[in-house]
């Protein structure tokens, strides 16, 4: 099957006191591990996109503070029956303290239901490619260590 079309997606790293917040999620009948974030909107920029992401996911404003990486390598995307091109852009954001978004210290601590969603920190310092479900958040577990 031919890929013409492209998925872009946006991700923000935030880091606190040597930690990073994760995602666990279950959809498409499959758990991830994951940055936060999601899919671009047509009209919409990519900072706008991770705003409104945090805001809809965590009920939290950020601030965007730097580029970290755009894919730069093919990749189709993964468990959606369309396949596509995946563009991956992430970004280092912070968010103001105290945190009022809820977080778990247990990996999938959801149920298996499509949307489940639930936050929790890892320390950089544990931080592992394995821990993450799909390969661009793999590679760029590299960069942040």
């Amino acid at each position: 099957m031919e890929i013409n079309r492209f998925n872009i997606r946006v991700y923000g790293l935030l880091l606190d006191d040597g930690k990073i917040l994760v995602t666990d999620e279950y959809r498409l009948g499959t758990y991830m591990t994951k940055f936060p974030g999601g899919g671009l909107l047509f009209g919409e920029g990519t900072l706008d996109c991770l705003k409104r992401e945090f805001m809809e996911e965590l009920g939290t404003p950020v601030e965007v503070i730097s580029h970290v990486y755009t894919t730069d390598f093919f990749q189709q995307t993964m468990l959606i029956p369309v396949p596509m091109q995946l563009i991956s852009i992430y970004y280092r954001v912070q968010a103001k303290k105290p945190f009022t978004f809820k977080t778990t210290d247990t990996r999938n601590d959801i149920p298996p239901v499509e949307g489940a969603q639930n936050f929790r920190w890892i320390k950089i310092s544990g931080l592992t490619e394995e821990e993450f479900t799909f390969p661009v958040d793999r590679y760029v577990v590299k960069m942040v260590k």
